[in-house]
């Protein structure tokens, strides 16, 4: 069995030399929780400029699907850069770009006609997404819930409700946008139990919402993810998304999923809201789609993307390397990575519930596949958020060789590339378990 190899003090001589030298040039708006300064990767081991060996768990922000530079993505690459690197898709036509937007279509809805708005990011996919439910409706309202995290660009960044960092200074932003509570069971806004609540957090909407301050049919979209990611990794009620859906299809109202972080294979499935049982108007997509290159894609029904030319575009969107590598990817998701991500992510789960029973601090451990999170309190009772306590655990774990990300005001959230195995899911429990004994054993 593998384990992390720490051999000096963290940082190292070389990495802290070139974190000062961050310091001098670099945007100062980057969040960098512990001082790692990588060198190289693969699979799910990260090396650094120093030499020390860590286990990720965050695979680069659930962008490495299929592990740090796989060689058949790897390979693919070389091949695409040898012959085409850009010729933008906005403007001309190629191989690489057709491919797998037809590859992207056929994997949303098999039996219905879907296109495909390729850019280069989760904002871009949302921005896209936002201004096509407009374009489409012609209405100008729309929902979004707190917690919520569609990207940082000023369209993506007015759907977003997840910290007050993200939007400071940055009024006004784009009006007619109404957050309301999402699926947060363990901590419900309505003070009500699941399954007797009958998923009033979803049903708000009509209820209250509708009859009170918005009316529906100047409702553009309901933008919404089907796990929420940066808000906690949290998974809602079954009911959720199917009263959303039920919702938003009796008002004519488009129903937005935001996959950019639980897309591509993460939960188990291609989709997360295929556990769900829903198919939205429109899917955004990004992080895991390309294995580490730039891309974002925003899908909808052919009806829906209806917008004339010229409407929207992106000059990098779509490259043909990025397209090259996403295709590859989405080959190893369907061979066996999305099947593994399932099997593992039970693994994992169950080896942090039995955590669970030992640590006083883990109040919620939740997810689908490898989208797991872990929310510590302080009191199981009370449920006083122990955002503290989680950060240093977080900056324990990255002593001993474990790379992870917190999510939320006190979870953190374990995602691994697909390709990780049982021995290095034990592995990462176990540094878990002496990190937290640490804080609050």
């Amino acid at each position: 069995m593998k384990y992390p190899k720490i051999k000096t003090q963290l940082p190292g001589p070389k990495a802290s030399r070139l974190i000062n030298e961050d310091k001098s040039f670099v945007s100062p708006s980057y969040t960098r929780i512990y001082p790692l300064v990588v060198d190289k990767a693969k699979g799910v081991w990260v090396k650094d400029v120093d030499g020390n060996e860590f286990l990720d768990f965050t695979a680069g922000i659930a962008v490495c699907s299929t592990g740090h530079c796989h060689p058949r993505v790897v390979h693919a690459i070389k091949e695409q850069t040898d012959t085409l690197l850009h010729m933008a898709g906005t403007d001309f036509y190629y191989v690489p770009q057709i491919s797998l937007a037809k590859k992207l279509a056929t994997l949303f809805q098999d039996e219905i006609d879907n296109k495909v708005y390729f850019g280069s990011s989760g904002s871009e996919a949302v921005e896209a997404a936002f201004k096509l439910a407009r374009c489409h409706t012609k209405r100008e309202l729309n929902i979004a819930f707190f917690g919520s995290f569609h990207g940082r660009t000023m369209g993506a960044l007015s759907l977003t409700a997840s910290k007050t960092i993200q939007k400071k200074h940055y009024y006004p932003f784009v009006p007619g946008i109404t957050h309301i509570p999402y699926g947060y069971c363990y901590r419900c806004p309505y003070n009500h139990g699941y399954p007797q609540c009958g998923a009033e957090c979803a049903h708000w909407i009509e209820d209250t919402l509708f009859r009170t301050t918005m009316p529906p049919e100047e409702v553009a979209a309901i933008f919404v993810e089907p796990i929420q990611g940066e808000g906690g990794y949290i998974v809602p009620p079954p009911e959720f998304h199917r009263t959303l859906y039920n919702i938003a299809k009796k008002y004519g109202i488009l129903l937005v999923a935001d996959e950019v972080q639980s897309g591509m294979g993460r939960t188990g499935k291609m989709f997360a809201m295929e556990h769900f049982g829903v198919i939205p108007g429109i899917v955004t997509l990004a992080k895991g789609i390309a294995s580490g290159l730039p891309l974002g894609a925003t899908i909808a029904r052919a009806e829906i993307m209806d917008w004339e030319a010229g409407s929207h575009s992106s000059t990098f969107g779509g490259n043909p390397v990025s397209c090259q590598a996403a295709l590859t990817t989405i080959q190893l998701l369907e061979e066996g990575l999305m099947a593994n991500a399932e099997v593992q992510g039970q693994r994992l789960l169950k080896g942090l519930q039995e955590l669970q029973d030992v640590y006083e601090c883990m109040g919620d451990v939740r997810g689908k596949g490898l989208m797991i999170g872990v929310e510590f309190v302080k009191d199981r009772k009370t449920k006083e958020r122990a955002t503290t306590w989680r950060d240093e655990i977080i900056k324990n774990a990255f002593q001993k060789g474990l790379l992870l990300l917190g999510c939320g005001e006190n979870s953190i959230r374990f995602c691994p590339p697909l390709t990780v195995t049982s021995e290095e899911i034990d592995v990462c429990v176990s540094i878990l378990d002496e990190a937290i004994k640490k804080v609050a054993g």
